[in-house]
């Protein structure tokens, strides 16, 4: 829906005047700033590096973490699947699952054997999130991955609802290895690209760093205190 902003300019007005300044109307110019230590960061790192270090990480994180092939990602994912219990479970609607050799999975081998596999339909509205709520695995597809933090970020519209990766008791994310970056910096920087090539925003961003957990008593680490108990990390060699 489309608003209207009623008396903006006397607003911007009042709070100039407040600060004791004049409005400022021209765009700002970004600072081009001589120290940008951000980027150093893993700076020059290849794919198989960050990996690595994405591997490392998510021993702190108490996140599971395999690697694999397009060729053997059915395997694996079948594996996980039955390790945290087999389902219900609750995806995306991504191409990327067919693409991937997932539907003989996914469509046939996991509905053969009764485990109930719903993808996410933005036409059924809040039948979504019941699925989701009674799912026992969530699968989603990783945009950007974080490698120093062991972040997935993830990309909400239509047919990614948000919920599919926290009201599952358990949740998995595909991370296609040319997704990988070093850091929150290089995440921005693709984020700001996609906007300015394309003038969209997801409606949703999240950023997930495995299974959920808090610190807030005494700074003891408590994992598993709401959503997702347990997260597991495939990673997919695309290149």
């Amino acid at each position: 829906m489309t608003g209207t902003v009623q008396n903006r300019e006397a607003f911007l007005n009042q709070i100039a005047t407040r600060l004791g300044r004049p409005r400022i109307t021209k765009p700002v110019e970004r600072p081009n700033w001589k120290f940008r230590p951000q980027d150093e960061v893993l700076k020059g790192a290849t794919q198989d590096e960050l990996v690595e270090v994405l591997i490392e990480h998510c021993k702190k994180i108490h996140t599971t973490i395999y690697t694999t092939n397009t060729s053997e990602l059915s395997l694996t994912l079948n594996e996980v699947v039955t390790n945290y219990g087999g389902g219900p479970i609750v995806t995306w609607k991504d191409e990327c699952f067919s693409e991937w050799g997932l539907d003989s999975l996914m469509k046939q081998d996991w509905p053969n054997e009764n485990i109930d596999v719903y993808e996410w339909d933005h036409t059924k509205g809040e039948k979504n999130i019941a699925k989701a709520e009674q799912a026992n695995v969530g699968i989603t597809i990783s945009e950007i991955t974080l490698a120093e933090s062991g972040t997935v970020v993830l990309f909400s519209d239509e047919n990614k609802g948000r919920t599919v990766s926290f009201l599952p008791a358990t949740y998995i994310a595909l991370i296609p290895k040319s997704s990988i970056v070093p850091r929150m910096t290089q995440a921005a920087q693709k984020m700001r690209e996609i906007h300015q090539k394309t003038g969209h925003v997801a409606s949703c961003i999240n950023f997930i760093t495995g299974p959920s957990n808090s610190a807030d008593i005494e700074l003891n680490l408590v994992v598993g205190v709401h959503g997702p108990v347990k997260a597991t990390y495939i990673v997919i060699n695309d290149l």
